[in-house]
């Protein structure tokens, strides 16, 4: 099994920054592709940004100029950097990962809890 466990969450005013980390463990050969997820109430969820093994990075157009993504592929980790972050950045910021689990498995789609970032006027 994999599970994916986000922290950093949390309640800061509008401007700041948070840091997101989101660790994969389990039966892991490769993590091929990990990211960041949101949905704020009543919304759907929304790519926030993902980041491949090699290092490519996609942004969502709103947050490319605020939020970066990056990885530790050693430690199957990836962290989201928040800066000036606005009120409508509140949302369950949610990690997602497409593993190989063997060298011989196909890949599979696992989605972290969930963290809540809240941001205040």
């Amino acid at each position: 099994q994999v599970q994916l466990v986000e922290s950093g969450g949390g309640l800061v005013q509008a401007g700041g920054s948070l840091r997101l980390s989101c660790t994969a463990s389990g039966t892991i050969f490769t993590a091929n592709f990990m990211g960041w997820y949101r949905q704020a109430p009543g919304r759907q969820r929304e790519l926030v940004a993902t980041i491949t093994s090699g290092g490519s990075t996609t942004y969502a157009d709103s947050m490319k100029d605020r939020f970066t993504i990056s990885g530790d592929n050693a430690k199957k980790t990836v962290f989201l950097q928040m800066n000036s972050l606005k009120p409508e950045d509140t949302a369950v910021y949610y990690c997602y990962a497409v593993v190989r689990r063997t060298l011989l498995s196909g890949l599979d789609h696992y989605w972290g809890q969930g963290t809540q970032v809240t941001v205040s006027t």
